[in-house]
């Protein structure tokens, strides 16, 4: 009978460690800026020539392009974008600008939606001559952009937790839910952020969405209907949602549907907005927004996978 001791074991775990690590990673990772606002990260499969690139674009705020913030970690996207190339897809995830300007402290205080759009259009452009198929998946508010990007020559489209909604009537949704007696005020800004005017004149409750300094922001956001964009689209499309998410219902996501019939749908059971399980409450699900431990469900992958077959 052998008898290990307390360092051997440990030896072991290491290496049993180190090479389900090294096994788990099967490609090849470089940092490349496409532009001065753009920094990102290229992953490469090792097993498959000539890969599809799928382009994953971040959801709202200064996201970078692993889908955290300063107070938000959970590597969400950076998840995602690993297990496709392990699978033999290739990846592109990048830092939102106002990431980079905020490392930098030069933020840009006339930043506009328009902006990332062009970004993510800038993205494609860059990368056009050197694949022959290349996939746009925005996530939440990257959906939106990314619906805008297809704009520039790709060759498919998946909208992860993405919107059908136009933001402000996602946003008078939400209050009518949370502050039902904000719903009067919260119109009559929007109807002033329609006509491209500003405003002060706000219940300071409301200053998370209204600050003045990001109204030209969301009335630019505003414009756009995600349902009639995605109209438009003559490309194979792919459209997830889970049932626990809690910003985007999988009713936004049969809005989307209903707009493109021909687009796939898949609702995945206990996923949330960041393709995490959740099987608790909503204290649980929310909390999974700063866990890195969470990994992203299996079937979404698998699905994403599985439309992607269609582009090698």
């Amino acid at each position: 009978m052998t008898i290990m001791t307390k360092h051997t074991l440990s030896l072991i775990w290491l290496f049993m460690s180190m090479t389900v690590f090294t096994e788990a990673q099967n490609f090849s990772s470089t940092e490349i800026s496409v532009n001065p606002y753009i920094d990102g990260t290229l992953l490469i499969p090792e097993s498959t020539e000539d890969p599809p690139l799928v382009i994953l674009i971040a959801g709202s705020g200064p996201t970078d392009r692993d889908g955290n913030q300063s107070f938000m970690k959970n590597n969400m996207l950076k998840k995602v974008a690993e297990a496709l190339t392990n699978d033999g897809v290739a990846t592109y995830r990048y830092d939102k600008r106002i990431v980079k300007q905020l490392k930098i402290r030069t933020f840009d205080k006339n930043i506009r939606f328009d902006d990332f759009v062009n970004d993510a259009k800038s993205v494609v452009s860059y990368f056009k001559p050197s694949y022959s198929s290349i996939i746009i998946a925005g996530h939440s508010q990257g959906s939106l952009v990314g619906l805008l990007a297809c704009e520039t020559e790709v060759d498919g489209f998946i909208s992860l937790a993405g919107a059908g909604n136009p933001i402000d009537k996602i946003i008078l949704e939400q209050i009518s839910k949370t502050a039902p007696f904000f719903v009067e005020d919260t119109k009559r800004v929007f109807e002033i952020l329609k006509s491209g005017e500003t405003t002060t004149d706000f219940p300071p409750a409301l200053a998370s969405i209204f600050n003045l300094e990001t109204q030209p922001f969301m009335s630019n956001w505003m414009q756009y209907n995600p349902q009639e964009h995605i109209e438009k689209l003559e490309i194979p499309t792919l459209i997830i949602n889970g049932t626990k998410d809690l910003q985007m219902t999988t009713s936004e996501a049969q809005l989307l549907k209903e707009r493109k019939p021909d687009a796939e749908l898949v609702i995945i059971e206990n996923m949330n907005h960041l393709l995490f399980e959740i099987n608790g409450d909503d204290l649980e699900n929310s909390k999974s927004y700063n866990e890195m431990h969470h990994p992203v469900m299996p079937e979404a992958i698998t699905v994403i996978l599985n439309f992607m077959k269609q582009f090698n």
